[in-house]
């Protein structure tokens, strides 16, 4: 069983960077295959994917939000890092770490997520 748990700054003030880290257990973040990814939930909205990062360190982002995001690893640490810079209001979600199994080619953002941690609630206000 994987678990993953997110962890970081409950409030951040607007045009600074938001940094979460994902602490993944029960699978090493190198396992092939594995692609670990950053979705939130603002409130009133859906699930938006924010990007991933794959087993073998290969990056993926959203569109619309690639000039502001970055997705890093600790492979030591099996945890995987999301900076999001110059952030508003607009920011403010429950963010949570998910892991999504693709064998072929991955299909982002994927249509579900084999497991997905509690989620962290992140503010973004002076």
């Amino acid at each position: 069983q994987v678990q993953l748990q997110e962890s970081g700054p409950g409030l951040v003030k607007p045009s600074q960077t938001l940094s979460l880290t994902c602490t993944v257990s029960g699978a090493s973040i190198t396992t092939n295959f594995y692609y670990w990814n950053w979705i939130r939930q603002a409130p009133g909205k859906g699930l938006e994917w924010l990007g991933a990062i794959a087993y073998d360190g290969e990056t993926y982002y959203s569109p619309s939000l690639t000039s502001r995001t970055s997705i890093s690893r600790d492979t030591s640490k099996d945890q995987f890092t999301l900076q999001l810079s110059s952030v508003t209001p607009e920011d403010t979600a429950v963010y949570y770490c998910a892991s999504r199994t693709y064998y072929t080619r991955p299909n982002f953002p994927p249509r579900e997520y084999d497991y997905q941690g509690q989620g962290t609630q992140v503010t973004v206000s002076s």
